[in-house]
């Protein structure tokens, strides 16, 4: 059986999120990332704590959780849950399949000089020959990917940081001045300076940790654990590692290095940014790290898609939807990177709706999961664990 560990979501790109959102933003995006990761915690517990307490069986033994799951049975509207089930369906081409195909595009332009649709086509065979596994094999490419590369990554950042830790007040400074700047003097420039960093900073936020989306409770519901609350609780630590950790941690040295001057964006930002220390080598640095981490995402997004398809359509979709989930990696590759950001964040949105409609209608059950499950003795707990599995 899947532990949580095999299961975690893959986290985003942390290069790409936070080099867009300073591109299109401002630095006083990074707050309205920290303020979306605060209220993310929040609602990404709720969602791990309803995905696992409604789940059922599916042929096969796996499970079906998530949205889907506390839409239908927790709410009662297997309308919303089908609209949930095809809106996840469609995200997965967005946020996690065009945006990250997009960036190995970029990175492997920047470091290997290999065209668009060279590499789309690269990465559709070595996503095609894990996903084709299904969960289990998904879960154990990732495992193996992202923690190592997550530990290599935040080792660099922290380097970057202590050769230029002069900068760091000034970086923290820009990022609360950008977030707030309203002088009287141009005040409807800065004016539509703030909204951009609100936005910018609350969606690229939003991106990164998915919280609000549901899409994250699709997969812890395939964990087997004692308690729902277990997942609830991994679910505060998730966005809380991904966003307010490496999101800020990658934002400091974009901001310490002064990488976003001169207009840069996307891989160049990030590649410039460890230039400095790494020299040549902190481009190929970037671009392996975007690859890996990008790779790990579209192995995990086409679970969500795919249990999107399943809960609409049955069995019987799940291959016809990995073969197109491919072909769109393809295309994302060469499409331009606005458009895809763009697709993203409108299915993001429109996903979000339903999933927090069943979230705030039974949020009170998802405390009440909470608060019980610690006074649960081991025995009970451990009980409760063997008639599950029973």
């Amino acid at each position: 059986m899947l532990s949580y560990i095999k299961v975690c979501p893959a986290w985003f790109i942390w290069p790409l999120v936070v080099a867009t959102a300073l591109h299109l933003g401002g630095p006083g995006a990074v707050f309205w990332m920290w303020l979306s990761a605060a209220l993310g915690m929040m609602t990404c517990c709720a969602e791990n704590i309803l995905g696992v307490k409604y789940r059922w069986r599916v042929p096969g033994g796996g499970w079906m959780g998530g949205p889907m799951a506390y839409l239908e049975k927790g709410l009662g509207s297997k309308t919303l849950a089908r609209v949930y089930a095809a809106l996840l369906a469609l995200a997965a081409f967005g946020i996690g399949n065009m945006t990250q195909a997009n960036a190995m595009a970029q990175a492997a332009r920047e470091s290997l000089r290999l065209p668009a649709w060279a590499t789309g086509l690269l990465v559709a065979a070595l996503v095609g020959l894990v996903i084709f596994g299904g969960v289990n094999r998904i879960a154990r490419v990732t495992e193996l990917v992202v923690p190592f590369m997550t530990g290599l990554f935040l080792l660099a950042c922290l380097l970057v940081l202590a050769v230029n830790y002069k900068a760091l007040p000034g970086a923290v400074g820009i990022i609360f001045r950008g977030a707030f700047s309203l002088p009287a003097a141009g005040g409807g420039i800065a004016g539509y300076s703030m909204k951009q960093a609100m936005r910018y900073g609350v969606a690229r936020g939003v991106f990164s940790n998915e919280a609000g989306l549901g899409s994250s409770a699709v997969i812890h519901a395939a964990a087997e654990v004692r308690h729902p609350a277990q997942q609830g609780l991994w679910g505060l630590a998730e966005v809380f590692i991904d966003t307010l950790l490496m999101c800020t941690v990658t934002a400091l040295v974009f901001l310490c290095t002064g990488a976003r001057q001169g207009g840069a964006d996307g891989v160049e930002m990030a590649g410039a940014a460890f230039a400095g220390l790494f020299g040549r080598w902190g481009a190929h640095f970037i671009s392996l790290s975007i690859a890996l981490f990008a790779l790990a995402t579209l192995m995990g997004w086409s679970y969500y898609g795919e249990q999107g398809a399943r809960y609409l359509l049955g069995e019987k979709s799940v291959r016809p939807y990995r073969a197109l989930y491919l072909a769109a990696i393809v295309l994302g590759s060469a499409m331009r990177l606005e458009t895809v950001w763009s697709v993203a964040d409108i299915l993001n949105g429109l996903m979000a709706v339903p999933n927090l409609i069943g979230v705030v209608m039974l949020s009170g059950q998802a405390m009440r999961e909470l608060i019980l499950f610690p006074n649960k003795t081991i025995d009970e707990r451990t009980k409760m664990w063997y008639n599950k599995r029973g």
